[in-house]
């Protein structure tokens, strides 16, 4: 590229008992895989028919069953409950208990219901401080002030259209929020939470509630360290899977009757015009069905469609299938008697989806899933679009439960795949699988202006990868294949978990960015975002691990600057990166203006090539070609050279050293494929850089860890960003030969031969 990128035994509470004092390990608990969803005892306190689970020091569970029926299986939000029981104290004073642990105050009078009408503290109250200030909640509080999370599709969306339809997240300026699972609560689609009871054939299955008119709620009170309250939330709600490492690369789609010619002919000009690419997309019509539903290839249109999807992974693409499962399987569908037989039917009836039913469950993927994946093919897109909740089933939610199977389906009879699907979102607890599709939208300058907050902001829910329509879904009179307009979602796209195109099958729009008359800019665009990887792997990986998303809002680090919420067009990708994407048409002039708040300390302004300070807004003008991005200063941006595709590891990396201070950063990798990264199969390289008077060293270490299949040696090429012209340059303790200055770009970059990525690399500058 031409730039770096510009969660006490049931017992009840004697009122005899003055005072009660639990002293445990404040040991912070890790997100766990396997599902512990039975509290330690000794963090449990019940009186009456209340119970109040202890789970961290600001997150505590709050029970209430009539008949003391209270649930200890995993819901559909929250898995685990067994953490390291954090310190807290009970005690009973004037007919109340009082609960307290270093963070929270929990009163509750005992004997008494709670009630989310009553809009009082008088029966139950939590007290904390926030900001330094006092903050009461009580059942019923308007959360007024919640961060927002995200919503189950986009569909229709026009500018802000659906700002209002946006459900709570767990993240507020009031400094709390409640996760409600709650058997009667509703989701943001009119479904509500089930408990998992069992497993069929290792997919953990659907039950009713023990009680269903019980209250379960999840007290988070965590103030505004939103950080810390979303590392707690995937202990309690699971951790954020990695997607497979093709899936941050450039996918092709378009909702259009595609042919298998059709088909070979998109890859080979998108690899002819030399556009990186790792996906490609079959939309619905690849199936014979002109109905939504359909299981079964239509021959007429794919006369060979595992031939082409060899033809396809020969040339490094993996290939999803569009899917709508609601009718069910009709008679005219591969395998159809066999799954009809299964269900105990007969003639020649539709048999419905059902898929809460083990049998079905066990029949539809036997006879018809597998025998499309022994095609070849390598995910599926689940594009639910009829009814929102289950008629068999009161209350399950058919977007959750379809995301649910398919998603550990994929886990548990594809072990040598790192699972993942492509689906809309289902509610609390899809954060475990990922990945999401955002819906049809309208092509215009406010939705993608929408789309930077929409994307941000489900961060707060855990909801790290959104993938959009870059460019738009629905045809418009005025704004189709506006080029300004394409090239601008696509830039965003570049800052985006998923950087995939598409549109709707109308014969108007085009999606073929060769088709355009700013092609080279619109490539430019790929190039950068292939550039980027491993900066976005090693984000995936932080996901993973913190359970912060790769693109956040400016207030996780910066919250009690009100910036950080009002320039909510802005946001952190990663660490190190903040983004302000163009949202708006240019003037005459081909400029557009942006004003962008950049935080307290130091920015290396990649348009501009040079460091500002932060704790200010500023205005400025771009061109097309500009994306207004600002790197912390002292970062080191690990990335790519030219690439094709993500299926080869390069020999080489690129690392970009940003100027303005002292930096590190661990360069992360695993096999991109498998699941082998969850047991400790990785490695981290530790790369930083050190500034002292006019010597600026990088010192890049031996590598730590190790993962099938890795690199034994590869080259650097190191570039100093905004540099001056050096008087020497040292590679190992030698004078440097292979380095060159540019005058014009101010960049030094300093070539290093392959070596053992187990040595030590070290570059000195003066």
């Amino acid at each position: 590229m031409k730039k770096l990128f510009c969660r006490l035994p049931n017992r009840a509470i004697g009122l005899a008992v003055a005072a009660l004092t639990l002293l445990m390990s404040p040991v912070s608990a890790v997100a766990d895989e396997k599902w512990n969803p039975v509290a330690n005892p000794e963090a449990v306190v019940q009186v009456g028919c209340m119970r109040f689970t202890v789970l961290t020091p600001q997150l505590i569970r709050i029970q209430y069953s009539s008949s003391r029926l209270f649930e200890d299986r995993a819901t559909f939000a929250i898995v685990n409950r067994n953490l390291p029981v954090p310190k807290f104290t009970t005690r009973e004073q004037d007919g109340y208990l009082y609960l307290t642990t270093e963070a929270l105050e929990l009163r509750y009078r005992v004997g008494a219901v709670p009630s989310t009408t009553a809009m009082n503290g008088e029966t139950l109250r939590i007290k904390m401080k926030v900001a330094g200030r006092d903050v009461v909640w009580y059942p019923g509080k308007d959360d007024a002030l919640n961060l927002k999370g995200t919503q189950r599709t986009l569909d229709g969306a026009l500018g802000d259209s659906h700002r209002g339809r946006l459900e709570n997240g767990i993240l507020s300026r009031e400094g709390w929020a409640i996760v409600d699972e709650s058997p009667l609560a509703k989701r943001g689609d009119g479904s509500t939470s089930f408990a998992f009871d069992g497993e069929v054939d290792g997919i953990p299955w659907v039950a009713e509630p023990v009680d269903k008119t019980a209250y379960d709620w999840y007290f988070f009170g965590y103030g505004h360290e939103y950080k810390k309250a979303l590392g707690d939330f995937i202990k309690v709600a699971g951790r954020i899977p990695m997607p497979p490492l093709y899936i941050m690369g450039y996918w092709y789609s378009k909702y259009q009757k595609y042919t298998q010619q059709d088909f070979v002919d998109l890859v080979n000009e998108i690899q002819g015009n030399d556009i990186p690419m790792d996906v490609m997309i079959f939309d619905m019509d690849w199936h014979r069905s002109d109905k939504w539903t359909g299981w079964s290839w239509d021959y007429d249109k794919i006369p060979d469609p595992k031939g082409l999807i060899r033809w396809m992974h020969d040339r490094n693409q993996k290939v999803a299938l569009n899917l709508h499962p609601a009718d069910g399987v009709a008679e005219w569908e591969d395998n159809y008697a066999k799954v009809r037989d299964d269900m105990g039917l007969s003639g020649t009836e539709r048999v419905p989806w059902m898929l809460e039913n083990p049998d079905f469950y066990r029949t539809m993927f036997k006879n018809i899933i597998r025998l499309r994946e022994s095609e070849g093919v390598d995910f599926w897109w689940l594009d639910w679009q009829q009814n929102l909740t289950n008629p068999r089933m009161e209350g399950l939610g058919e977007t959750f439960w379809c995301n649910h199977v398919f998603y550990n389906d994929m886990k548990q009879n594809r072990p040598e795949l790192r699972p993942v699907i492509y689906h809309r979102w289902g509610g609390l607890g899809n954060h475990r699988y990922p990945i999401g599709f955002s819906g049809d939208t309208h092509p215009t300058f406010s939705t993608l202006a929408y789309e930077t907050y929409f994307t941000a902001t489900a961060a707060n829910v855990g909801f790290g990868y959104w993938g959009h329509d870059l460019g738009g879904h629905n045809y418009s009179y005025t704004e189709n294949n506006n080029p300004e307009l394409y090239l601008r979602w696509m830039q965003f796209g570049v800052f985006t978990p998923i950087f995939r195109t598409h549109a709707s099958n109308h014969k108007d729009i085009e999606r073929r960015i060769w088709k355009y008359p700013n092609f080279e800019q619109l490539r430019e665009t790929v190039y950068l975002r292939y550039e980027l990887m491993p900066y976005i792997y090693n984000a995936a990986r932080e996901a993973y691990d913190t359970g912060v998303s790769i693109c956040r809002p400016l207030y996780y680090e910066w919250p009690e600057q009100s910036e950080a919420y009002t320039y909510e067009d802005e946001y952190y990708f990663g660490n190190d990166i903040i983004v302000a994407p163009i949202v708006e048409p240019a003037d005459d002039n081909g400029l557009a203006q942006r004003t962008v708040w950049l935080p307290e300390g130091r920015w290396y302004d990649v348009c501009r090539n040079r460091i500002v300070e932060g704790d200010t807004e500023q205005t400025d003008s771009y061109g097309l070609t500009e994306i207004p991005y600002f790197i912390k200063a002292g970062s080191i941006i690990v990335t790519n050279p030219p690439m094709k595709d993500l299926k080869h590891t390069p020999e080489q990396l690129v690392i970009k050293v940003v100027p303005g201070a002292d930096g590190t950063t661990l360069h992360y990798e695993d096999d991109g494929t498998t699941d082998a990264y969850k047991e400790g199969q990785y490695s981290k390289t530790r790369i930083s850089q050190v500034r002292k008077g006019d010597k600026v060293s990088v010192a890049i270490e031996p590598r730590q860890g190790e993962y099938e299949g890795m690199q034994e040696a590869r080259s650097y090429k190191v570039v100093f960003l905004a540099a001056e012209r050096p008087a020497g340059v040292k590679l190992n303790g030698r004078k440097a030969a292979g380095y060159v200055y540019d005058e014009k770009a101010k960049t030094l970059t300093v070539d290093v031969p392959e070596t053992s990525c187990n040595a030590a690399v070290k570059i000195e500058v003066r």
